[in-house]
């Protein structure tokens, strides 16, 4: 029989990469998105993958328990992912009881329509390397202490254990996935590398002149968005529930990153990168650097594509979208 998965935040990134891998593996793929009254659904990124028409769209918000538990009973999943969050950091400090609400308690909605529902169900919760912010080990792994620096790894946090919580409670297949970074050419404008490679294909294609950013010796561990999906759905396919840490176990400075994009457009970093205080952080999470041993280990999950690939493919992408 044909497999089953809902996926909320479907629009986003994660969504849209996690969708396509689901239709080539013969899913039918429910996506949960909330409509505004401007707009009808935003499916920008699943259009620029192709498989818009090949995803159910179904109507609802993680703040609303009773709709989702009758989405839960109309599709009956196999597997849940719940990637849906207020998931740009910086926002979080300006709407943090919005942060709370929809990126923490909306994951405890989602576990309870499991539970009421299709208790038998896989469930998937995106956590996140925001949760160790003041970094308690040189490499985070998961047994390493959290330490979140903004409301958003506050509220992350929360959605993590809680996880934990309903898989020892209840008994349900449960598992997190803790991701570092990851980008592509679906990311989100307000990131900061989508912001780069944004703004150096302005630069090259004479449409701007500079690019500000913040503190640019903050050093990540970054990835590909298609690589960390892939371990999602490998994490749902194991006998045992358990949480894992997916990353590259390579950090890299923001000042670095930038180098790369400008490079490959045979531009120099330093003629054009402005630092702007504004844009520093609060609380400041300096470095993040995942170990992924654990994911390895069990179920064989590697990264596949490089930061160097990755930064070439998203400014190639901003350069065709800007050149039409």
């Amino acid at each position: 029989m044909t497999k089953k998965a809902l996926v909320t935040g479907i629009t986003g990134q994660d969504g849209a990469y996690l969708a396509e891998l689901l239709l080539e593996k013969g899913y039918e793929v429910y996506g949960l998105a909330r409509r505004s009254s401007t707009s009808d659904v935003n499916l920008t990124r699943l259009e620029w993958l192709g498989i818009e028409r090949d995803v159910r769209i179904v109507d609802g918000d993680l703040l609303d328990l009773s709709g989702l538990i009758r989405t839960m009973r109309d599709v009956a999943p196999d597997e849940v992912y719940n990637l849906a969050a207020q998931s740009f950091v910086k926002s979080s400090w300006q709407q943090p009881i919005l942060t709370g609400q929809v990126t923490g308690l909306g994951v405890t909605n989602v576990l309870e329509a499991v539970r009421l529902e299709k208790p038998d169900a896989r469930f998937y919760q995106a956590s996140s390397s925001e949760m160790y912010g003041l970094i308690q080990e040189a490499m985070q792994s998961e047994t390493t202490a959290f330490y979140p620096r903004s409301p958003y790894a506050v509220a992350k946090l929360y959605g993590h254990w809680l996880t934990i919580n309903y898989r020892e409670s209840f008994g349900l297949h449960a598992s997190s996935g803790i991701l570092f970074n990851h980008e592509s050419p679906l990311r989100g404008i307000e990131f900061v590398t989508r912001k780069v490679t944004d703004s150096v294909a302005r630069i090259k294609l004479g449409l701007a002149k500079e690019l500000r950013l913040g503190n640019i010796d903050a050093k990540r561990d970054w990835g590909h968005s298609k690589d960390y999906v892939r371990a999602m759905w490998m994490m749902l396919q194991q006998d045992e529930a358990d949480d894992y840490v997916i990353a590259t176990g390579r950090t890299t400075t923001v000042r670095e990153m930038c180098r790369l994009a400008f490079e490959h457009v045979g531009l120099n970093v330093d003629d054009h990168l402005i630092i702007d205080p504004e844009l520093f952080r609060p609380a400041e999470v300096d470095v993040l650097l995942g170990n992924p041993q654990k994911a390895k280990e069990k179920f064989g999950w590697e990264p596949k594509i490089s930061l160097e690939e990755m930064i070439v493919e998203m400014v190639e992408a901003d350069l065709k979208r800007l050149g039409k």
